[in-house]
């Protein structure tokens, strides 16, 4: 079960990594796309930081067991937040956009998959 822990905590690490940096960054299309949700510039910077912690806490919590779960507990939270989001825009039931506002949905799942091995594991 531990490869499972492994395989999980390193795809959701990359994921929020990747996505973290271009948040924090301010990246001009990624804080535009935001926007138009209604989440300010500085909140998309926050988050993007926040993204970045969880995938450093996620990564180091293979060898820290409480770290790791803290990390997928946060990463899942942000995932409410953004579920939440994209369901007050109406992107759901919008075909043009459903496809970014799944994204969310993808990787709550993966970080409650995350935290359920790793907390096996521990």
């Amino acid at each position: 079960m531990f490869v499972a822990t492994v395989i999980c905590s390193v795809l959701l690490a990359l994921a929020f990594a990747g996505t973290g940096v271009g948040k924090a960054s301010g990246k001009a299309d990624i804080v535009d796309g935001l926007g138009r949700l209604g989440v300010s510039p500085p909140l998309v910077r926050v988050i993007g930081l926040l993204e970045l912690g969880g995938a450093a806490g996620v990564a180091v919590g293979l060898a820290v067991a409480w770290l790791g779960i803290a990390a997928a507990i946060g990463l899942a939270a942000l995932m409410i937040g953004a579920i939440t989001t994209h369901l007050r825009a109406g992107d759901y039931g919008e075909p043009t956009r459903r496809g970014g506002a799944l994204m969310p949905v993808a990787l709550l799942l993966l970080a409650v998959a995350t935290l359920v091995l790793r907390a096996a594991t521990s």
